[in-house]
Formats: C-alpha cells, structure tokens, sequence
C-alpha cells in the first residue's frame, strides 16, 4: 500500500500543485468527505495513511464494509488548506474506485441470499491493485478467488489445448505441491466426466455453460463425487446470478466485480 499509494501521489502532484500555490495561502481548514450516493465504503486504511503522510487530522473515517447513504459523512480532518487539495484527487480515486467494488459485490451477494452460493472475484484486476481491489470485494461480503497464478493449480481450456492427453495432465498435476488445491475448467458434459474419471480436481469450474447443461453436470458430479466443489463462470450478471444460485453450487465467480464496477461518488468538501 505504501507504494502504490506514493507512486499514485506522484503521478499527480509531480513537482508541485500550480493552481493552489498560486492563489492559496497556507491557512488550516476543516473539511469532509461525503457519499453521494448509496453503497460500501472502502478505503479506510488508505485515507489514514494519506492524512497521516501529509499532516493533516482526520477525527473519524468510516470503516471498511460499512454501508453508507447518500449524504452521510464518511471522514471530517483538518490541515493545511495546501495539502489538503494537493490529496484530494488521489484520495478521492482510491475511495470511489474501492468502494464501487465493494458496493457492486454486495449487490452480488445479496441477490443470492439465501442460496449456499459464495460470490468470487477473478484476476480481472487493474495491475498493481489487486490486493486492494480483493480487499475491496471481502468488505462487500464476497470471497477471494486465487490471488495469482502461484497459489492454486487452475487447469483452462488452453492448458489443455497444450498437453497430448487426459493421462499426461494428470501424471504432471501429481507433481505438485500438497497443500495446492486442484481446480479444473470443464466446457462440457464429457470434460465433466473425464475430470472425474481423473480425480485430481477439488473444484470444477463450469465454464459458460447453459443452463441445460449446467443442471445436467451438477447432478452428475453431485452423484459422482458429492465432495468436489462445484464453480460457475463466464457472464454472470445481477440478472442470472439468482439463477445460478438456485442450481445448488458452491461458488460463482464474477469478473464484473473488478473490471466493470461503477466507482461510488464521493466528494470531498472543505467547510
């Protein structure tokens, strides 16, 4: 966080803010941030750093996962009129773009209660602010898919265009580490069946699936292998996520969450 928060500040302050220290003098001024509309809000630890960073005293912030209304004080701080405009931008993106994730991924969870199903993230991520953006998906209530490609074995469709046989995948995923979960992608009832067959898979993914099929490969994996969870992925919406729920899986991945969440609208204002 340090560093992204730094090289984010940088970016927009480069050698200084023209406008401000032109027509500004360095007086002390209080000042909020208010939510313009509703949702849940994240970026507490953000804000707390950037204040801290740059001497200004905020006396509350809201907490992360909290859910906000329109017009509700979400931080009041004091400092210096300079540096307070100097942060603003900065601070601003980090909080709108943050709490849009968390507040679309609510949305998400909501529409599935009261189905088992858990709402995951993707690596659909803007680079370099993944853990931020999967913190931002755990305070709307969804759960962290892999972090990576280094902490899970997740077999795709072009993995399996690059090995020969069902028997080679198999013989090579025996070589990994043991504490590293197994999940494969099916596109297809004979997929479903062959990933069974093989029994290295802790989760299979269903893949962009109908809904005909994807009842068809559940009973069957529920009937040939009720421990192995079941995902699905590829184009959930709000509009069909209840209806994927209603299916008796265990997770539903979600690449909107990250790459098309609409930032909340924050502003800050000095009183």
């Amino acid at each position: 966080m340090d560093r992204i928060i730094k090289e984010a500040l940088a970016e927009d302050i480069g050698a200084g803010d023209i406008t401000s220290n032109l027509l500004i003098r360095d007086q002390k001024v209080k000042a909020v941030l208010l939510a313009k509309d509703h949702g849940v809000f994240c970026g507490r630890d953000i804000a707390r750093q950037i204040f801290n960073a740059h001497k200004i005293k905020y006396i509350s912030i809201a907490k992360d996962g909290q859910k906000v209304r329109r017009g509700q004080v979400l931080a009041k701080f004091s400092g210096s009129a300079r540096n307070i405009l100097k942060i603003e931008r900065t601070l601003l993106n980090f909080l709108q773009r943050l709490s849009g994730i968390a507040t679309l991924t609510s949305e998400f969870v909501q529409a599935v209660k009261p189905y088992e199903a858990r709402i995951l993230d993707t690596r659909k991520t803007l680079p370099g602010l993944r853990l931020l953006e999967k913190h931002a998906v755990v305070c709307g209530g969804g759960v962290n898919h892999r972090v990576g490609l280094y902490d899970m074995v997740l077999v795709k469709d072009n993995h399996l265009k690059l090995v020969d046989s069902w028997e080679l995948i198999v013989d090579r995923l025996k070589k990994k580490p043991k504490n590293i979960k197994v999940e494969i992608e099916a596109d297809t009832l004979v997929q479903v069946k062959e990933i069974l067959k093989a029994e290295m898979a802790d989760i299979i993914l269903l893949d962009n699936m109908n809904i005909v099929t994807l009842k068809k490969a559940i009973k069957y994996i529920r009937q040939a292998s009720p421990r192995t969870l079941i995902e699905i992925s590829g184009g959930v919406t709000l509009k069909k996520v209840k209806q994927y729920a209603k299916l008796g899986v265990d997770r539903i991945s979600v690449g909107t969450l990250t790459h098309s969440a609409r930032a909340l609208d924050i502003s800050l204002e000095i009183l």
